[in-house]
């Protein structure tokens, strides 16, 4: 079974408590932090990618912390995998294949269309949809 850092476990968690509180006040990194029992410093490293994705926006200062910069419905989960994890493939060939079989490696066109699966499942994920089975489920 593939898996993904922790990083992104986080970030994913983080962007359904953003959506949670989707209200006009930003949320601080301590408060996501606290929730999910994380070190803020550690957080706020992971909270800076998904800024330089644009998925969530940062804002200095007393009242400052993080808001989604997008609707949850627009927030998909390969976006967020994507912002932490980055766009390398999951598997690249590492032998040389001769003769017949020179042209491509049947192992990595294999993998890539299972990733190419996955990622269109992932695309379909957003977290407009975690939210609402979430509310589904109470």
């Amino acid at each position: 079974m593939m898996k993904f850092s922790k990083a992104t476990n986080y970030a994913l968690h983080s962007m359904v408590h953003l959506a949670m509180e989707s209200g006009n006040e930003a949320i601080k990194v301590e408060d996501l932090a606290s929730r999910q029992k994380l070190s803020p410093t550690y957080l706020s490293k992971i909270l800076t990618k998904l800024a330089k994705a644009n998925l969530i926006e940062s804002t200095p200062g007393v009242k400052g912390g993080y808001r989604l910069l997008r609707a949850p419905e627009e927030c998909t989960f390969l976006d967020v995998i994507r912002a932490t994890e980055g766009y390398e493939s999951l598997l690249n060939c590492t032998m040389s294949h001769d003769g017949k079989w020179n042209k491509s490696c049947l192992i990595e066109r294999a993998m890539s269309d299972v990733e190419n699966k996955m990622e269109e499942e992932l695309a379909n994920k957003t977290i407009a949809k975690i939210l609402s089975e979430m509310h589904t489920e109470n």
